[in-house]
């Protein structure tokens, strides 16, 4: 990858500020220029304050770790300029004004390094009036690269050339936000809306129009236009109260201005009175007022979700909302069948959303190539800008193409010509063997590749057999040696068929010296695994199948200590929520290789348990050789004394601490500083890969760790003090206590534990899986295992 080692962002709004975040997330010095505000006593006062608000950030932290600020240098566009010319690459994201950002052009030709790149956050100017005005030299190293907000969540990077843009510039650009910035990068063409906003305006636009036409309630309308379909939760009305209802005139008028007038969005636009009375009245979304939805103002101490009656007669803030009231429908639990499902349901829910995604569908397929080449393009900058599960090419497919075509006829919705070249081929794509093929407008299959470094287990899968399978997991033979371990079971929870599958993988591998060098743990679902199966747990508690239930742990940590010691290397590649007993088995890997999005953590206190897979051990461990590598002194001297791991463990734990992201994981001392990261989701696997074949090639098994010194009963007391002062303050609840005592038993090493009493990882295990048994037959545990099923939040009893 070509590094660019420092770099510059002029506009510390939102967006850029948010892009700047993510540059220093990277690793790369950025500087953040804004004006210099009129009569300001500070005179950067605004890339200060955009600073400022970066590490107080509670939702949507656009910093990976609050210490990635310090690569952020503030400055100001009159008495900083030095700043810029040194960088590599000059992002500009200033107001969406022609002669605004010319102005910004002009201030960066002066001062641009010879061969730096400029590039343009814009969503609605074209490129070509944007270096109109310059030389050769700035048109060359000109590029327009749209990211989506919040830049450090939404994958999406929409880039644009110029006809003067040079290769190596385009080549430059694209791997740093590929592999550096964790985007996926996708070309397309200079056209108002790019892609993604082009099509979801669009999209949003027919779900309003729609939901006002037919009588769809807001409810219904979210409903069904979200996860039934593949789309995020917010569905539509939720997603505008999300971006802000006023950003949508301001993308329409961009497009209307901007569009020829025989384009079918221009023919369905409709200036809605209602929603710019909310606009008018405060009622932007969730920066305003409220939205489409907002909370009860008048309700005391609690919070009731009201939701908006659209109306043509006009928008009334007391009289316009009532209580939300979630619909019961049809077409909603047919989302488990599929997508045809939802569209061929009878009640309001289907017969809204086949009129929304039908007219989606026929506009997308008639701006292939306006907008872009191929459409492998416009399905992933669907999913990665807008979330959606599958690109709209993707789920014309799943409706299946004879169908639509009718359904279009029927509707009176003109059917463009690619649909019925796709309808007559037999789909959009098509398999063949291992192999992806995807539908030329001409009416011709092209063979779908991937970037190099890219490696994903869908086309592992794609016309192969797993090695091994059971009902929870999976061994997959991804070449050159190495097998990958994927988690099969809802949320990817762990049970004994997961751990069959270990032992499987092991016995397979061997020594490491034959056809298996070593073992990948890794799946493509939206989270690493959540842990234990808590429904099989709390099943086998009410039967009272209590030496089953302890044959199950003990199960888990003599997998867990069989990867841990295989004669081969074992490297974890997590993303998304890695939890519990998906965390246990990170810290029994010889390498993480994560995502930069993995938010892992021991969360067992929160369902009245006790890390029983080895978590407690590991922690301990973990944090006494930091206290020796910190000291450069014996983990048991006077001024490091084997209390302050056991304390360090015992808050961690016992308040079930979870990393927001890999950065902090390393903090926490879940992941080791050895551990790698991965920006780009879509190249772990690959990274994960690499590092196991690496090690393989010396892999020594590595050596039991020296027996430990813990506290003992002095020790727990301390603790147990601790959390009582906590009690008594209201921060710690009753039952707190008691799942408490039985974690500081474990990380105290039990009653016969002193400072001369070494113990074994084995004693530990022993004593988590005691501890672990203790409470599992508690009422207290039942409580909060049963109310994490049923709400998915922790119990505080």
């Amino acid at each position: 990858m070509t590094q660019f080692n420092k770099v510059a962002v002029i506009g510390s709004g939102v967006m850029g500020s948010g892009i700047a975040a993510q540059i220093a997330n990277a690793g790369v010095p950025v500087v953040l220029f804004d004006i210099v505000p009129k009569d300001a006593s500070d005179r950067t006062v605004l890339a200060k304050s955009a600073i400022d608000r970066m590490v107080k950030a509670k939702d949507l932290e656009p910093l990976m770790h609050k210490k990635n600020a310090a690569l952020i240098t503030p400055a100001n566009l009159e008495d900083d300029l030095a700043l810029m010319e040194d960088c590599d690459w000059i992002v500009e994201v200033v107001l969406e004004n022609l002669e605004v950002k010319h102005k910004t052009f002009t201030t960066i030709s002066k001062h641009r390094k010879k061969g730096a790149i400029v590039s343009s956050n814009t969503s609605s100017i074209p490129l070509e009036k944007l270096v109109a005005p310059f030389d050769k030299d700035f048109k060359e190293h000109f590029l327009i690269t749209h990211f989506f907000n919040p830049p450090r969540y939404l994958r999406l990077l929409e880039l644009v050339v110029g006809k003067d843009t040079k290769a190596d510039v385009i080549a430059k650009t694209r791997a740093f936000c590929d592999v550096a910035l964790g985007k996926g990068v996708v070309d397309c063409h200079d056209t108002p809306g790019f892609i993604a906003n082009r099509i979801g305006t669009y999209w949003l636009q027919t779900a309003v129009n729609k939901a006002l036409s037919m009588d769809v309630s807001v409810e219904v309308a979210d409903a069904v236009m979200s996860k039934p379909v593949g789309i995020p939760k917010t569905g539509v009305f939720g997603l505008l109260d999300l971006i802000g209802i006023d950003l949508m005139p301001h993308l329409s008028e961009s497009l209307l201005s901007s569009l020829d007038k025989s384009d079918r969005y221009c023919k369905i636009y409709e200036d809605i009175p209602f929603i710019r009375e909310m606009i008018a009245a405060g009622y932007t979304g969730r920066k305003g007022k409220g939205g489409f939805y907002r909370l009860d103002p008048e309700a005391k101490g609690e919070r009731v979700k009201q939701s908006v009656a659209l109306a043509a007669k006009g928008f009334d803030e007391t009289s316009s909302y009532s209580k939300s009231v979630k619909p019961r429908l049809g077409s909603v639990s047919a989302g488990r069948k599929g997508l045809k499902a939802v569209l061929t349901s009878d009640d309001e829910g289907g017969q809204y959303a086949k009129a929304v995604l039908l007219e989606t569908f026929a506009y997308t397929a008639g701006l292939v190539p306006e907008i872009a080449d191929t459409i492998p393009q416009v399905d992933e900058a669907m999913r990665l800008g807008y979330n959606w599960k599958q690109g709209p090419f993707q789920m014309m497919d799943a409706v299946g193409l004879d169908w639509l075509v009718s359904e279009l006829e029927t509707l009176d919705i003109p059917c463009p010509e690619f649909i019925k070249i796709a309808a007559e081929k037999g789909g959009f794509y098509k398999i063949e063997g291992s192999d992806l093929f995807y539908l030329t407008p001409k009416g011709e299959y092209e063979t779908y590749k991937r970037a190099e470094g890219v490696l994903l287990l869908e086309d592992v899968k794609r016309g192969n057999k797993p090695v091994f399978k059971t009902g929870s997991a999976a061994l997959w033979d991804i070449g050159d040696g190495i097998i990958c371990l994927e988690f099969t079971g809802k949320m990817n929870a762990l049970d004994d068929q997961v751990f069959a599958t270990i032992h499987k993988a092991i016995s397979l591998i061997g020594d490491g010296q034959g056809e298996f060098k070593g073992l990948v743990v890794y799946n493509e679902a939206s989270h690493f695994s959540a842990g234990a199966n808590l429904g099989l747990a709390l099943f086998a508690v009410n039967i009272a199948l209590w030496p089953q239930i302890e044959a199950l742990v003990g199960g888990g940590q003599e997998a867990y200590m069989a990867l841990k010691y295989a004669p081969f290397p074992v490297v974890s590649a997590p993303s998304g929520m890695a939890l519990g007993g998906g965390c246990e088995i990170l810290l029994h890997s010889d390498h993480v290789q994560a995502h930069s999005e993995t938010y892992c953590g021991l969360v067992e206190v929160g369902v009245g348990v006790i890390p029983g897979w080895g978590g407690c051990k590991e922690m301990l461990y973990r944090y006494q050789a930091q206290e020796k590598a910190a000291t450069q002194k014996m983990w048991f001297s006077p001024d490091t004394t084997p209390m302050g791991a056991v304390r360090r463990a015992f808050e961690t734990i016992g308040t079930a601490q979870v990393a927001k992201s890999a950065a902090q994981a390393k903090s926490l001392g879940y992941f080791k500083a050895s551990d790698g990261v991965t920006m780009n989701r879509d190249r772990l696997l690959f990274d994960a890969k690499q590092k196991a074949l690496e090690l393989a090639k010396d892999y020594q098994v590595p050596a039991e760790p020296e027996p430990i010194r813990l506290p003992g009963s002095s020790g727990k007391m301390a603790l147990n003090m601790a959390v009582g002062d906590l009690q008594k303050s209201g921060k710690a609840t009753p039952y707190d206590g008691v799942v408490s005592d039985c974690l500081a038993e474990v990380l105290t090493g039990g009653e016969k534990a002193d400072w001369t009493n070494p113990l074994t990882e084995k004693d530990i295990l022993k004593l988590e899986r005691a501890q672990f048994m203790i409470l599992l037959k508690q009422k207290g545990t039942t409580d909060r295992i049963e109310h994490m099923l049923s709400t998915g939040k922790p119990l505080r009893n």
